[in-house]
């Protein structure tokens, strides 16, 4: 009997470790999902946003929504943390507004004209190559030929146009 119970707390255990190593996987797959937009994405759109002239956090956020359509609307806790690493790095310069509420200001410097270009060359390829993989995905996966519809319904409408042929 004892090494029954033995063998069942092995088992359990073995599980609880395939378990653990699963999740974290899943952990790391969602993290570096995550990390596509916050270290790659995010800071070339501020960059972006920022060669169209002076903006603060909130109007980067709203600009960046307006876009996209509000499909993505990055949180200014992750914009203020990259517009004082771009002040640091004499990337952009921050000025206190006088005018209405207080807020910082951001406007590109020369540097930051230069780094921009520099991320949107670095970047270029790495985009294209994602916005294969979701191609690929999507034809794969759903069936379609010519990327994702654009929502669901469109789906929906397809489907139902496919049987009435």
């Amino acid at each position: 009997m004892d090494k029954n119970y033995k063998d069942m707390e092995r088992e359990i255990h073995e599980e609880y470790k395939r378990k653990l190593t699963e999740l974290k996987k899943v952990k790391a797959e969602k993290a570096a999902v995550g990390q596509v937009f916050t270290k790659g994405i995010l800071p070339l759109y501020v960059f972006y946003i920022l060669t169209l002239g002076p903006a603060n956090g909130n109007d980067i956020a709203n600009q960046i929504s307006d876009h996209t359509d509000g499909h993505w609307t990055p949180s200014t806790g992750g914009i203020y943390p990259l517009l004082k690493k771009m002040e640091k790095q004499g990337y952009a310069i921050g000025v206190i507004s006088e005018e209405g509420r207080l807020q910082k200001i951001y406007t590109l410097t020369e540097e930051g004209f230069a780094e921009y270009e520099r991320k949107k060359d670095l970047l270029f390829d790495k985009i294209h190559d994602a916005i294969q993989v979701f191609r690929s995905v999507s034809k794969k996966i759903y069936g379609f030929d010519d990327g994702f519809p654009l929502s669901r319904q469109d789906n929906k409408n397809s489907d139902n146009a496919d049987k009435q042929i």
